[in-house]
């Protein structure tokens, strides 16, 4: 199998497109914008699901589902929430189709329009509420701790593969509280959850923040953020938050009976994360041979191929690898041995190679005359020999020390490209040809944070959650600041 895609310097956006869709993860659909995720990419996905999924349970979270479609009225009353999203809302006006007057299509049935128009979700939070607003009557009604795992849709101009579709699937948190405290604390709780998937499962390294108000979701009070640093230099949002105060308790009316019988509103959280982090996955660890991927979300965690010159050898060889999958199995492993005879070894080794499987294990002749097995390392690309005894241990021992390296190599990336500056001139000089993580401080305005975005097209990502207090000028306008806050050019 012949690598025929750039490297990562000659065209990093090509590079990672190329990956995706020549690591079998993905391909552009028919409809504009959307994606199909192909078997091998969803079986990723699954993974991811599975670890939240526990996680969310783990800390008392339940799953629920609630309708695609939203009456195009319950947008209209959180103003801040409609404003938000009205500019990627997709419409749906008519429930029928009918011939056409040639008969060679079809065209809408004026006389299926709908009374009340319904937005395809593209998040829930009102749909949620006003089921919430049945839900809830008093304290005992409370917390409701609930997830949904869905699709949304969000109408994308410029569209690329996990990154940033028109539709894409994703996980929805939505909870209620008696309390403000224990509203912040659900948000919070979430951004540490959402913290240790990324760097004990993804093996990425995040920082923890909340946004500035420019880049807040649209009608929360606070938004919480994870935010990773790609290989080209680039920021990429992996996950957020939301404190929503009782500003959807407000506008969908849900009040609850106190202990001591007065009626107050409810606080919200909501919070989520997508198959964006199947982007992320890519763009952190994989290099110009193909993908990399961390042994905790391998779909394929060991491939076994054997290396033979006939069909005797090739049944010798079965034979001996049976024992071999049967105990690095035993010890929760996916194992697969490639015995297809339609392709060489060489085309094999390339093949998984692309599609970052971390452990590839070699068998021939020689290696069952001496009890061996060659092992090669995706992370490194490193080959060594083994002794089939406690193979298993030894293979296990290999997948972790994969894991906490692609995580080490990660973090030293991150390291070394986060930089602290003091001048204009030296912000946009690492803008610009550098990129990375920039530590700068910040007067606190929005009309600043607007205009080093028109200049420089980097965003605020996040204002860490361990910043010292620091005082300071701000790297644009020079006024007082208190902090330094995180920039960069962003996915």
């Amino acid at each position: 199998m012949a690598k025929d895609f750039p490297t990562r310097e000659e065209n990093y956006s090509q590079w990672y497109n190329d990956i995706v869709i020549k690591a079998d993860l993905a391909e552009n659909s028919a409809v504009r914008g959307c994606m199909v995720i192909k078997p091998y990419g969803y079986a990723i996905w699954e993974k991811m699901q599975a670890a939240l999924d526990k996680m969310f349970k783990d800390t008392g979270h339940s799953n629920a589902y609630f309708p695609i479609f939203i009456p195009k009225s319950f947008f209209s009353r959180e103003a801040s929430h409609v404003e938000g999203f009205a500019k990627e809302c997709a419409i749906v006006t008519h429930y029928r189709l009918k011939k056409s007057p040639d008969g060679k299509g079809v065209v809408v049935d004026e006389d299926s329009k709908l009374e009340e128009e319904l937005i395809v979700r593209p998040t829930s939070e009102t749909i949620i509420w006003d089921s919430y607003r049945n839900w809830i009557k008093s304290y005992r009604d409370l917390p409701i701790l609930i997830n949904q795992w869905a699709n949304v849709v969000r109408w994308e101009m410029r569209t690329r593969l996990f990154l940033r579709t028109t539709e894409f699937l994703w996980q929805e948190g939505h909870t209620a509280h008696a309390t403000e405290e224990e509203a912040i604390e659900e948000t919070e709780k979430i951004l540490d959850l959402y913290s240790e998937f990324a760097e004990k499962w993804m093996a990425l390294p995040v920082i923890k923040g909340v946004k500035s108000e420019n880049e807040r979701f649209a009608g929360a009070l606070e938004t919480y953020c994870i935010e990773a640093l790609m290989q080209d230099g680039k920021a990429l949002q992996a996950g957020t938050s939301h404190f929503l105060g009782q500003n959807f308790a407000k506008a969908f009316d849900v009040k609850f009976a106190t202990k001591e019988g007065t009626l107050e509103y409810v606080w919200a959280t909501s919070w989520g994360v997508s198959t964006r982090l199947m982007g992320a996955l890519v763009m952190a660890h994989s290099d110009d041979n193909g993908l990399v991927l961390p042994p905790k979300l391998a779909p394929i965690q060991v491939v076994i191929i054997p290396i033979y010159k006939n069909t005797d050898q090739l049944k010798e060889i079965s034979e001996k690898v049976k024992p071999i999958k049967k105990a690095i199995e035993s010890r929760g492993i996916s194992v697969k041995y490639d015995d297809r005879d339609t392709f060489k070894p060489g085309w094999k080794f390339a093949e998984y190679e692309l599609k970052g499987v971390p452990v590839r294990l070699a068998i021939g002749p020689r290696d069952i005359e001496q009890g061996t097995v060659e092992v090669a390392r995706r992370d490194t690309l490193e080959k060594s020999i083994y002794q089939q005894t406690d193979i298993e241990h030894k293979i296990e021992n290999l997948l972790s020390q994969i894991q906490e390296n692609l995580y080490q190599k990660a973090f030293s990336f991150k390291e070394l490209n986060t930089f602290t500056v003091n001048s204009w001139a030296e912000f946009k000089d690492i803008i610009d040809n550098k990129g990375g993580f920039i530590s700068a401080h910040w007067d606190g305005t929005s009309e600043t944070e607007e205009a080093i975005k028109n200049e420089t097209k980097a965003t605020i990502r996040c204002i860490p959650l361990d910043n010292k207090k620091e005082n300071g000028k701000c790297v644009y306008s020079g006024k007082p600041s208190a902090q330094r806050v995180i920039f960069a050019k962003a996915y």
